[in-house]
């Protein structure tokens, strides 16, 4: 007898279908937690203190640190004139889908660093945004390495325009990721005069 063969059991098309993600075994669920403050009420007490001075008072918990510090789990670690180390605990909240650390997170830390290398050597009243950043990622950087630091140094300082360099390395001093940056620096607001009423009934209209 001639004819095609059939499987006894499992109907074919279910011997034929493979498992969904859906349908594999879903890995253990971690957690993490994050609580911050106001940021606005520190970026207001900035205006009043010199860049040193606020980085300072964030490092030594007088401030309370930005909301994307405590997020990315990174803090400063040391403040100087134009110079800024910010430590990172690395975890698998900043991985990537192919299971090392996202090359953003890179970003950020470099950013922070310059950035704050930056403000600290700004005067009171002084503000900056940055203009332009580049990042060089040299190796991945995984949970084998626990706690890397960047630091960011000034580089060149002028009336309204300051470069900066950053670098991010392990605890063996091997190097991650380097950066430049480029930030406007903006001046002090004079203080506005009041704005002059014209003489009426004292509701800004005539008599």
């Amino acid at each position: 007898m001639t004819g095609a063969a059939k499987s006894e059991g499992a109907p074919a098309a279910e011997q034929l279908a493979a498992p969904s993600v859906a349908e594999a075994e879903a890995p253990p669920v971690r957690h993490r937690n994050v609580t911050w403050q106001d940021p606005l009420v520190g970026a207001a007490l900035a205006r009043d203190l010199s860049g040193l001075e606020y980085l300072l008072a964030i490092a030594e918990s007088r401030i309370p640190p930005p909301p994307i510090a405590v997020l990315l789990g990174m803090s400063i670690v040391s403040v100087e004139p134009g110079q800024v180390t910010f430590g990172l605990d690395v975890g698998e909240h900043l991985y990537n889908p192919i299971g090392s650390v996202h090359g953003g997170v890179f970003c950020t830390l470099l950013d922070s660093a310059m950035g704050c290398a930056v403000h600290a050597s700004l005067d009171r009243g002084q503000a900056y945004t940055t203009l332009e950043l580049k990042v060089n990622i040299v190796k991945a950087l995984t949970l084998d390495t626990p706690r890397v630091v960047a630091t960011g140094q000034v580089v060149s300082a002028g009336r309204r325009v300051v470069t900066a360099s950053g670098q991010i390395t392990g605890p063996d001093g091997v190097l991650y990721a380097h950066a430049t940056t480029t930030c406007l620096v903006f001046e002090p607001r004079p203080p506005q005069a009041p704005a002059s009423r014209s003489a009426g009934n004292g509701n800004g209209h005539g008599p």
